[in-house]
């Protein structure tokens, strides 16, 4: 069975639109922490400080789907679910499912490849360590 974490955000005033309803970017936002979160809570360090993987900066975000069902609004409570459904070489698939209680808000699909600095300053991905899929489930 997959790991899940769990990031609650607390919808602020200033996250809304003029309609006092969650401006969408804002999911996006909240599921990229979430993203990083979920990697914290399988006990991974910050990216820049695997041993394993000298110049990790992270898993760059490759593509994204999001499918919004209802809107939040200020002062709510949103639960984060975050789940690795899939893992390839050197890409894996994050779901989120944003929550308020038992309400399906949002639900996002993260594609993302984990990635080195190389000289010069451009990015490599490069596979995926056993040893992150193991502590990731």
């Amino acid at each position: 069975m997959a790991k899940t974490s769990l990031h609650r955000v607390r919808v602020e005033f200033g996250d809304c639109d003029p309609a006092g309803i969650v401006f969408f970017p804002n999911f996006s936002r909240w599921s990229d922490a979430a993203s990083h979160h979920f990697f914290r809570h399988c006990g991974l360090p910050a990216w820049r400080e695997l041993a394993e993987l000298p110049g990790c900066i992270g898993a760059p975000l490759l593509e994204v789907h999001s499918r919004f069902l209802k809107s939040a609004t200020h002062g709510e409570s949103i639960d984060i679910q975050t789940t690795v459904t899939e893992w390839r070489s050197k890409v894996f698939i994050q779901q989120h499912r944003l929550m308020r209680g038992s309400d399906l808000l949002c639900e996002t699909h993260e594609t993302r490849a984990l990635c080195v600095q190389v000289p010069g300053g451009s990015l490599k991905s490069v596979v995926i360590p056993d040893s992150l899929r193991e502590l990731c489930g």
